[in-house]
């Protein structure tokens, strides 16, 4: 009987084999039903992230029309508003990611998205017709702040599910087609917006009832309920990896070679998976994860890797969000400021400027990526799209008062174009490839939690930094950050053909053998 739990994880490990070398004549971005599965519910998440992220922008300017019809929403319930929802990210990716690793992600998967659901039925309920103006800002901004967590969890939670079951050839393509989901919840946003006013058109524009925009912005925040409760049910039953059982049971074998015995590597029945939960959900299992958390990145090797992840997210996400949230830049030059007509025509307008940016460059690029990532590889796409989003947003910082509106709108196309194909793919991708099952969804909740905070800096900072030195002065801050976030991407291996067990495996040899 001795040999028994051997026995056992060698048929698993030939298992994961075979399933690592299936499909190998096939190219990477042609994906089974599986994976297409995998696909639909891990991909909601970021569909939800960006569809919010987009439609805050039209829901504060009805709020707008609707609370403050006679003057301007005040700047800092307006910055605090857009910010919300990032602020929340930063808890929940912390939060999510090491609950993750340390209970297992079959016990936390599809808690961050009942944490949406809750917070979005919450939002569209915003009393406007007793609380005041301001009361009723504060009241959203909580309930965005907890859609955030949600939001927030679903980084580290789908990252780290979907790389733990996907095969090594194909990790890099099954990421970014998740990531890609950020593109279709912007474009989606957008013409759900513009659907939602025509419908609207006669009671708003013809009648001139304005304050029946308050129903406009509650179905468009409501609609994204549609999805995520199309997907809890398989989040809520989606069973534990192999891949990460594995992990558990290295780490189980590690600490408490003495308390666990025989159990050590056998857990291929569902009785013996409920041990992994019991170990995993003890203050025992619990306080030795951390301690491991922490005696794996006390290393240089593993350190520097992290801080490659986290700084590269925080340098793309202060360019990136600093020019998504705030274009209505690009929208005043290419004619869709909406800064005529009546209120209904003003948001028709500015919907109608954002789906045209929206597929401009955005969609595009996630997919170039999905199809040249296992073949280009994962630190060059990072370097090059770092380095050519800086040509761009220089282009535009250095003839942003002479640039023609052909011009201009090529311009920020390519850039676009160039952050999807390029830093703001890859540096979701990291993370989930390069660490080791076992720290993978805290690190991945780390690095996402450092990117949300350059894009709660670029929110809060962009306005009145531009109002003091000029929108010219800012585009070279972000032009700054892309070069010098292109130097941290030499800190990171490429992760093409690289399984992380593996090699934490080998450095757990070398350091038992000395």
């Amino acid at each position: 009987m001795s040999d028994q739990p051997g026995a056992k994880e060698a048929r698993k490990r030939t298992a994961l084999e075979e399933y690592e070398q299936s499909g190998e004549g096939r190219p990477p971005f042609i994906l089974t039903y599986t994976e297409v599965k995998l696909l639909g519910i891990a991909g909601v998440g970021f569909f939800v992230d960006a569809y919010d992220l987009f439609i805050i922008n039209p829901v504060s300017t009805m709020l707008q029309y609707r609370l403050y019809p006679n003057g301007g929403m005040p700047a800092n319930l307006q910055g605090l508003l857009k910010a919300s929802a990032n602020i929340g990210s930063v808890i929940g990716q912390f939060l999510f990611g090491y609950c993750a690793d340390a209970f297992g992600r079959k016990a936390i998967y599809g808690k961050e998205l009942m944490l949406i659901i809750l917070a979005t039925i919450l939002c569209i309920t915003t009393p406007t017709g007793t609380l005041s103006p301001n009361s009723c800002l504060i009241y959203l901004t909580m309930f965005r702040i907890l859609l955030g967590v949600g939001v927030g969890g679903d980084y580290p939670m789908s990252a780290s599910v979907t790389s733990d079951r996907a095969t090594i050839r194909k990790r890099g393509t099954m990421l970014a087609y998740i990531f890609a989901n950020q593109g279709w919840g912007s474009f989606v946003g957008a013409l759900m917006t513009i659907i939602v006013l025509a419908c609207y058109k006669h009671v708003m524009n013809d009648e001139g009832e304005t304050s029946k925009v308050d129903g406009v912005w509650r179905i468009i925040v409501g609609l994204s309920l549609i999805p995520a409760i199309g997907t809890l049910y398989q989040r809520l039953t989606l069973q534990e990896s192999t891949r990460f059982k594995k992990s558990q049971e290295a780490e189980q074998g590690d600490l408490e070679k003495e308390k666990m015995g025989a159990e050590v590597g056998v857990h291929a029945t569902e009785s013996e998976s409920d041990v992994v939960e019991e170990l995993s959900s003890g203050d025992v299992a619990k306080k030795a994860h951390f301690r491991e958390v922490i005696k794996y990145f006390s290393e240089w090797r593993h350190l520097k890797i992290l801080i490659g992840t986290c700084s590269c997210w925080f340098l793309l996400d202060v360019a990136f969000y600093g020019i998504n949230l705030n274009t209505n830049v690009v929208l005043a030059e290419i004619g869709y400021a909406g800064a005529t007509g009546t209120p209904w025509e003003k948001l028709f307008k500015v919907a109608t400027g954002n789906i045209i940016i929206t597929a401009l460059g955005f969609v595009p690029g996630y997919y170039v990526t999905v199809l040249t990532i296992e073949k280009i590889g994962r630190k060059r796409i990072q370097i090059m799209g770092f380095l050519m989003e800086a040509l761009f947003l220089g282009i535009l910082a250095g003839k942003f008062y002479t640039l023609s509106t052909a011009a201009f709108i090529v311009n920020f196309t390519l850039l676009q174009f160039f952050f999807n194909f390029g830093a703001n793919a890859t540096t979701y991708c990291y993370p989930a490839e390069v660490f080791p099952t076992r720290y993978r969804a805290f690190a991945h909740g780390t690095s996402a939690a450092c990117g949300k905070s350059g894009a709660i800096i670029s929110a809060l900072v962009f306005n009145s930094l531009t109002a003091k030195i000029g929108t010219p002065a800012v585009l070279w801050i972000f032009v700054g950050c892309s070069i010098v976030g292109a130097g941290f991407t030499l800190l990171l291996p490429e992760v093409a053909g690289r399984d992380p067990d593996v090699i934490l495996e080998q450095e757990m040899k070398e350091q038992q053998q000395h």
